[in-house]
């Protein structure tokens, strides 16, 4: 199984522990807000997860349903939806084939999310297909004047922004060229207790490359860069 996929089929409470000191400065909000204003706002966030922006937004959102493909990354959502007592909505499905109709939501919000089909789908032609057909169910249930927002990494443990890989470089220049979202980089660096911590948090999910540098550079603040492509429809 991907590395990725396996995660989020089978540690999704550890992954939840992971996001949770990322950002430290607060910079992804206003970001999105930059795209549109989200108060009063009904939002459908796909691949939606452990619940990472429905907790920023649900004191915002007039309604939030949260989609993901994987049980565990719901059933993890679900425990973080009631420990906050939120009300945000939760449903199981394919970003390709969403269960909502058309115009449904005034945001569609997808996070970290969509750039994994680079991996999970080989060679240009193959991602190009299947992550078009998740846009187009994007555009298809938002409603008119509403707004698209996808965000994606730019790297973790880099001082400047950079995609992580050739095919992220050329989704991400896709989704400016030819789909017309418009991109902004912001800090949303990881804030641990110490060096240890801030391994013992990430390596299970970044790998061994990343804790030599965190060794390597004293970090208990993790440099991130996050890409936020925004559209209005």
């Amino acid at each position: 199984m991907d590395h990725f996929k396996h995660i989020y089929a089978h540690r999704a409470a550890e992954y939840h522990r992971l996001i949770v000191p990322e950002d430290v400065d607060g910079n992804l909000l206003p970001a999105l807000e930059q795209v549109t204003p989200l108060r009063h706002k009904r939002i459908l966030d796909l691949g939606t997860g452990t619940g990472r922006l429905p907790l920023h937004l649900s004191n915002q959102a007039a309604a939030i349903v949260g989609l993901d493909l994987h049980a565990a990354m719901l059933q993890e959502n679900r425990g973080q939806r009631d420990q906050v007592g939120g009300q945000w909505g939760l449903l199981r499905g394919d970003m390709r084939a969403l269960p909502l109709p058309i115009a449904w939501a005034e945001v569609v919000t997808a996070g970290w999310s969509i750039g994994h089909a680079t991996g999970w789908y080989p060679g240009r032609e193959a991602w190009q297909t299947e992550i078009g057909r998740i846009l187009a169910e994007m555009h298809r249930v938002a409603t008119p004047g509403g707004a698209l927002i996808i965000i994606e990494t730019l790297t973790t443990g880099s001082l400047e922004p950079r995609p992580p890989s050739p095919a992220l470089a050329d989704y991400y220049a896709w989704l400016e060229q030819e789909w017309g979202f418009t991109r902004q980089e912001i800090r949303t660096d990881y804030r641990f207790e110490n060096v240890d911590d801030a391994i013992a948090h990430t390596e299970f999910f970044f790998g061994q490359e990343l804790t030599a540098a965190i060794r390597e550079r004293g970090w208990s603040r993790l440099p991130e860069w996050t890409g936020v492509w925004g559209k209005l429809v």
